[in-house]
């Protein structure tokens, strides 16, 4: 994950990844044939750490707490203090445009985000809480300015509607 953040994923090497860790480049090769190896487990690693993040915050969240005002608030974390994490993580997603490999690793973390998402709604409102919260995530971190929390916010309530449940 350093080392995407550092150079990019199309600067990632073996070498890079093997100094960066402190470790001979045999260790790397080793246990990753090929650089979409080393990515699809450096997907994993992102993709696994953004889900118990996501689930540590919806532990804390009070059950009585304004699920769209939360929304926007978690938004707004992981584009102002998360930023950095939040940047390399979507390069990594967005990867699998390119390595088929990596696809399925994707695929899983959008549905762990749509389960988290669910469990404060229901199925479908549940994946599209999921595709608007990853869709601002991607225009964050791309744009120079980031929406406003009233913005954000009123964008969860549009699709949470009346039937908001907590």
């Amino acid at each position: 994950m350093s080392v995407v953040a550092e150079r990019g994923i199309e600067k990632l090497t073996h070498r890079a990844v093997a100094a960066a860790a402190g470790v001979p480049l045999g260790s790397t090769t080793y246990y990753f044939a090929n650089l979409d190896d080393l990515l699809a487990e450096a997907l994993r690693q992102a993709a696994g750490d953004d889900v118990a993040q996501l689930r540590e915050w919806a532990r804390g969240l009070d059950p009585s707490a304004d699920f769209a005002a939360a929304l926007a608030d978690l938004v707004l974390h992981y584009l102002g203090p998360e930023r950095s994490r939040t940047v390399v993580e979507h390069e990594l997603y967005v990867a699998a445009l390119h390595r088929p490999a990596l696809a399925h690793v994707s695929t899983e973390w959008d549905a762990a985000l749509a389960e988290e998402f669910t469990a404060h709604t229901d199925p479908v409102t549940g994946k599209v809480l999921s595709a608007l919260f990853c869709g601002l995530l991607l225009q964050g971190v791309v744009r120079e300015s980031v929406p406003t929390r009233d913005e954000i916010e009123t964008l969860f309530r549009r699709v949470l509607g009346p039937a908001e449940k907590s």
